[in-house]
């Protein structure tokens, strides 16, 4: 039973949140809790028991979040994304939730090579990893122009899970058996989970996840490095591939829309590497394209602007005001803001670096002085550049963010 106070607790949280994107003022600035590999240490487990035991998990979630409550929590990583399965399945949205996220038991069925987890391939209190390699070849863009889908489905899929090398084989139909099986295990104790997080006063909002093509070439399909020598050796393939990809990845975020979700989460990888030349001739169009059409569909995007995204700043401009939120990893907040103020949400600002090293005063400090230049005029929210701290993370480090953000987060 979830009670009157924290239905309240879980609308102004809510609130607040969305005042923030709508680049309003707030009652206090909103704040993105710390998560990571310290949520697992801190309830006194192993990565690999956080990773593979729902229960040891959900309870030493809930567990973080009672001493340590926030706006909106990230949740640590228990699971990556496979977004070629996805693709491959678009059109089959009650199988697509099936094979999209892989956490640890579901892929020691599925064997999916992209993946690596604690207590396998890892030492058991490791984060999960993705590896990228080249599953294509670059004379198979032109099959991937013809028909993304198809191609994911029949060729890229048997290359990159051991499960469903052969898709005709009774290997693949036991393996999405016993995947079936699995989920519907996970499915019961996420139910519980998301129950008790209500009861802790947390919104249940839920996102989608939109790639952009050319992060989905570079991740999943030929590699960092290899991409970067396909725009100059096939340029127009490169073009011509993302454009193809657009409209069924774009497919893929708007599934969301069905169960009410309004945000998607869009994580850059590419941008980094690439100068404004290259990003605006190759890597823009596209996501500009699929922030656009979302937007369209009623649904606002999340980028998460990886590395240094100094370069690329002005480019954000080209957007509606009010589009969405710009998260930024390395990027000086301070700069987004004299440029973005009025026109985008900005989160981040918290370096992951101080909250692992610093001590608690030097904490207190520089959220004071963090907060003092961010919160005027709204339109910012508080969070980590990244949603990992480290097993060693120190807890009073930590316990000293939470106490500063409730000491100068008030508008």
């Amino acid at each position: 039973m979830i009670s009157h106070e924290m239905k309240k607790v879980a609308e102004e949280r809510a609130a607040r949140y969305k005042a923030a994107v709508e680049l309003k003022e707030p009652d206090r600035v909103p704040f993105m809790g710390l998560g990571g590999d310290v949520v697992a240490a801190y309830a006194g487990i192993t990565s690999y028991e956080f990773c593979f035991d729902y229960e040891k998990s959900y309870q030493a979630t809930l567990k973080y979040l009672r001493e340590f409550p926030s706006d909106q929590p990230l949740m640590p990583m228990t699971s990556l994304a496979n977004t070629v399965a996805a693709l491959a399945f678009v059109d089959y949205p009650d199988i697509t939730p099936l094979v999209s996220n892989i956490d640890g038991p579901t892929n020691d069925i599925l064997g999916v090579k992209y993946f690596r987890f604690p207590g396998r391939e890892l030492g058991e209190n490791s984060s999960p990893q993705f590896i990228g390699k080249d599953f294509m070849q670059p004379e198979e863009y032109d099959e991937l122009i013809a028909d993304p889908v198809k191609f994911c489905y029949e060729k890229i899929v048997p290359r990159t899970i051991t499960g469903l090398q052969d898709l005709q084989s009774a290997n693949a139909l036991a393996a999405m058996a016993r995947l079936g099986i699995e989920k519907t295990r996970q499915g019961a104790a996420m139910q519980k989970f998301l129950l008790e997080l209500q009861k802790l006063g947390y919104p249940l909002s839920g996102t989608s996840m939109f790639l952009t093509p050319l992060d989905f070439i570079g991740d999943f399909l030929r590699d960092i490095p290899n991409l970067i020598k396909d725009l100059r050796r096939y340029p127009d393939k490169v073009k011509a591939a993302a454009e193809a990809l657009l409209e069924p990845l774009l497919k893929l975020a708007l599934a969301g829309k069905k169960t009410g979700v309004e945000m998607s989460f869009i994580p850059l990888h590419f941008n980094e590497y690439l100068s404004p030349v290259l990003y605006n001739e190759f890597y823009w169009p596209t996501l500009k394209a699929g922030i656009l059409g979302m937007l369209e569909e009623g649904m606002r995007s999340r980028v998460f602007f990886e590395g240094r995204h100094d370069p690329h700043l002005e480019t954000i401009l080209e957007l509606p005001a009010g589009w969405g939120i710009a998260f930024f990893e390395k990027t000086d907040v301070r700069k987004a803001k004299k440029l973005l103020q009025g026109h985008t949400c900005i989160m981040g600002g918290l370096d992951p670096g101080m909250v692992i090293g610093s001590t608690p005063a030097k904490l207190d400090e520089h959220i004071k002085e963090l907060l003092g230049d961010m919160m005027p005029g709204g339109g910012f929210i508080l969070s980590l550049g990244v949603n990992n701290l480290p097993r060693e993370t120190p807890i009073e480090n930590i316990a000293a963010v939470y106490e500063a953000v409730e000491k100068y987060g008030k508008y």
